[in-house]
């Protein structure tokens, strides 16, 4: 190659590369520009309730249209098109410059639904599926020391359902059968579950030599107590939710699977108050005595849930109330509906500090800020009792308090109510598909 061709052959590469950074400058600057922006800023699918209306940014010369009238309505506000939700159904929302289409907006509108919001304290009582193993002890026999459950590797967090192809539904069924079993010189075939997986294990029972007692070195529970706040009920459907966290085994730190169980009426007798880096607490009070308010047939993640035997009064927000989906939730100001004293529930100032629009569900799609001074002189903020508290925006139910802020006990997580209501079994998205299916 002679020194003319190398030296054009290096002019037309520094051509291709300044030529790169031009176009690179540009499309960096096409991107800032407002129209562009206007149109990155368009969502590709607008989800609403009845009478909902939301507001998109439009392309300055853009003509919006959508396919039907009926499911939905289209009104300028400035360089602004809100999109009215009027009947449910689905809709195609198009914009155009010139005869040029440039977006599509799929646009669903979801049937008007409407929850009454909780905020009542409730007594949660919990019967585990079988008998939940939580420890291990040693029994003091002829031979020396030794936890036979432990031998026959039934771990802490196992589930016993069966011994001997014999059902256990709690603690007091055990003794029995351990008693018979032992008399008759027979080992234990012990059915347990474990992470979902059903196992079968020997235990052979040790005679204790200070009563003359066999015992196989387990210790169990079969229930659990507790108390939290009622988050909603479906008047429709009898359905509530309540706590919006899954409760744990305080010795297993491990979900408790349910078998059944029951909430009651709670009155709430003082305030453990929180500061940074010491989480307050609810100290509250219920009888299983009192009248049971539902039954708990689900305990998740997201909460307890079930149906309720009757409805709650509380003479605040007793009427119901729309709810807004993940993306309609805004920063901002809001309100939480909580008991501090005795079983009066009272609205308190709180700070929508972020919200994450999901698609699905999750547990913690808010961050939320106590901002009212009463609430913070009688509590230092959220406190343990307090998760399941609803929370109000603009007049919709939005969410629960679910967990506090370790070191800042001012602040703290909430889930989306939408999450809430699908672990309940009511699926707002599902009605609206079989509502079209029965009008097609």
């Amino acid at each position: 190659m002679s020194k003319s061709e190398e030296s054009e052959g290096l002019k037309i590469e520094m051509f291709r590369k300044l030529l790169g950074v031009v176009l690179l400058g540009g499309l960096i600057v096409l991107g800032f520009s407002k129209p562009i922006q206007l149109f990155l800023s368009i969502p590709d699918e607008i989800i609403m309730f009845e009478g909902d209306q939301t507001t998109i940014s439009s392309v300055t010369t853009a003509v919006a249209t959508l396919g039907s009238s009926e499911v939905a309505s289209l009104i300028p506000v400035g360089k602004e098109i809100a999109v009215n939700g009027a009947k449910s159904g689905s809709d195609i929302l198009d914009l155009t410059v010139g005869n040029i289409p440039i977006k599509k907006v799929d646009v669903k509108v979801l049937p008007d639904f409407k929850v009454i919001p909780g905020g009542q304290s409730i007594g949660v009582k919990l019967n585990t599926r079988g008998v939940l193993v939580v420890g291990h002890h040693l029994i003091h026999t002829n031979q020396g020391d030794r936890s036979p459950g432990e031998i026959a590797d039934i771990q802490v967090g196992d589930i016993i359902t069966k011994i001997n192809g014999q059902a256990v539904q709690k603690m007091s069924d055990i003794g029995s059968i351990v008693k018979k079993a032992a008399n008759n010189g027979q080992a234990l075939e012990v059915t347990i579950v474990r992470e979902n997986e059903e196992l079968s294990k020997k235990l052979v029972p040790v005679k204790d030599k200070q009563n003359e007692a066999y015992r196989i070195g387990l210790y169990i529970r079969d229930s659990a107590a507790g108390v939290g706040t009622l988050t909603f009920y479906h008047p429709d459907t009898k359905k509530y939710g309540a706590l919006g966290h899954v409760i744990s085994d305080m010795d297993t730190k491990k979900p408790i699977v349910v078998n059944r169980g029951e909430i009651y009426p709670s009155s709430v007798t003082s305030i453990e108050k929180g500061s940074n880096g010491h989480p307050g607490e609810k100290l509250a009070r219920f009888s299983k005595t009192d009248q049971k308010l539902g039954t708990i047939t689900r305990n998740s993640p997201f909460g307890i849930f079930g149906e309720m035997n009757q409805e709650v009064k509380k003479g605040l927000y007793d009427k119901p109330m729309p709810i807004a989906l993940s993306h309609q939730v805004k920063e901002g100001p809001a309100k939480i509906l909580t008991v501090v004293k005795g079983s009066e529930v009272k609205e308190y100032d709180v700070e929508v500090i972020s919200s994450i629009p999901q698609k699905f569900p999750a547990t913690k799609g808010m961050v939320i800020k106590v901002t009212d001074p009463q609430l913070l002189n009688e509590t230092g903020g959220i406190v343990q009792g307090m998760s399941g508290s609803p929370i109000i925006q603009d007049g919709k139910v939005i969410g629960a308090v679910t967990h506090v802020f370790v070191n800042d006990s001012t602040s703290g997580y909430g889930v989306h109510i939408e999450w809430m209501l699908e672990e309940a079994g009511i699926n707002i998205y599902e009605e609206s598909r079989n509502e079209k299916r029965t009008a097609s």
